[in-house]
């Protein structure tokens, strides 16, 4: 059978198409610091190119930094789009700029929107996410212990109505999580805009001594990324943002 031949598969009666979210992270070969300006420069700037062709394209595609805050990641793409095929292309765009023969990926992560089964809604709608351009974005795979999911769903209900109201009191941290169940390795992959990563770092602690947190497997690792444009994230990879002309 072709393709185009197989059977259209009905999705759930009431759930609506939602995002597909990534995060793709990148980390230099320190060897490419040592090439010539000239040749580092255009590698960044058919790079930068790329990803400004496809932040046109796509519902949203961001640029964070992480050089000298993370060992394993120097900056890392927010990426939105409702087609899982642009994801591919482009990774492949990206692939073919000179400057990604010395580009590392030692994290990508996928997830996609959908409502929570914790909200009281009679149509079942998936949520978008919608950045608000705060200043940083904290991200992190997240699982949960594997007993969780045979709690009695009121108990669920309300362990998650407590960790809503205590994340809802932080009013300068957004939260923006999504679903990896059967897309990857995660489960969920949490992701808070905030004014300055220090809020997160006291939602975190709050957080801590709520019900829903005994029932955490994993929540590493855990990045906080600065918003810039895709080239002042490239210039921060050899130093050019920082240098002052004589």
């Amino acid at each position: 059978m072709r393709v185009s031949e197989r059977p259209a598969y009905e999705r759930i009666e009431g759930v609506e198409v939602g995002q597909y979210v990534a995060y793709r992270f990148f980390r230099v070969d320190p060897a490419w610091r040592r090439l010539p300006i000239e040749e580092r420069a255009a590698g960044k700037e058919a790079f930068a190119e790329v990803v400004e062709e496809w932040a046109g394209r796509m519902e949203g595609l961001r640029a964070y930094s992480t050089t000298g805050v993370r060992r394993e990641a120097d900056f890392f793409l927010w990426e939105i789009t409702e087609r899982y095929d642009d994801l591919l292309e482009l990774g492949a765009a990206l692939n073919g700029t000179p400057l990604a023969g010395w580009l590392e990926t030692p994290h990508s992560f996928l997830a996609t929107t959908k409502p929570s089964v914790y909200t009281d809604k009679k149509r079942v709608r998936a949520g978008k996410v919608l950045p608000r351009n705060a200043p940083y974005l904290v991200v992190y795979p997240f699982v949960k212990r594997r007993p969780w999911y045979f709690l009695d769903f009121d108990e669920r209900v309300a362990a998650m109505r407590e960790h809503a109201e205590v994340g809802g009191a932080f009013v300068t941290v957004t939260n923006h999580t999504t679903y990896s169940f059967g897309l990857d390795d995660q489960e969920f992959m949490p992701a808070f805009e905030c004014e300055e990563p220090a809020d997160f770092m006291h939602l975190m602690m709050t957080l801590r001594e709520t019900e829903a947190s005994r029932w955490t497997e994993r929540d590493t690792p855990i990045f906080v990324g600065r918003l810039v444009d895709i080239r002042a994230a490239l210039d921060a990879l050899d130093g050019a943002g920082a240098r002052v002309e004589a």
